[in-house]
């Protein structure tokens, strides 16, 4: 079973929807839209961080001495990670309205808005 695609492989568009889901077992079929969670928006190399996040308990030191690299270095692509899920999870489904929108009303900064506004 393949990976729940979260790119649009034709206009490249990061905006696809699910909107049909079928239980293997039983064949029963729902259909809507249904959100893509977060974790899921992120890249194969992200996720596999992640993992090794977790099973190392959350030690970036274990974790810096497992992967063989210094604990900056890995506390910087934490940094980026962290960075990544932010803007996963504010990116607004849309238009530039959308997003001045969220800036007047105070639920996004300035450098936030500035980042999504790019991404358009």
């Amino acid at each position: 079973m393949g990976k729940i695609i979260t790119q649009c492989p034709s206009c490249g568009s990061a905006s696809p929807e699910v909107v049909k889901i079928c239980c293997a077992d039983c064949h029963t079929t729902f259909e809507g839209k249904f959100e893509i969670p977060s974790l899921l928006k992120l890249s194969e190399e992200e996720l596999a961080f992640i993992i090794d996040f977790v099973k190392c308990s959350g030690s970036l030191k274990e974790m810096a001495a497992r992967l063989k690299i210094s604990y900056p270095t890995l506390r910087n692509r934490l940094n980026e990670l962290i960075e990544t899920l932010e803007n996963v999870d504010m990116k607004p489904h849309g238009s530039k309205e959308e997003i001045l929108k969220l800036l007047e009303e105070g639920k996004i900064s300035a450098k936030d808005a500035a980042k999504m506004l790019h991404k358009l």
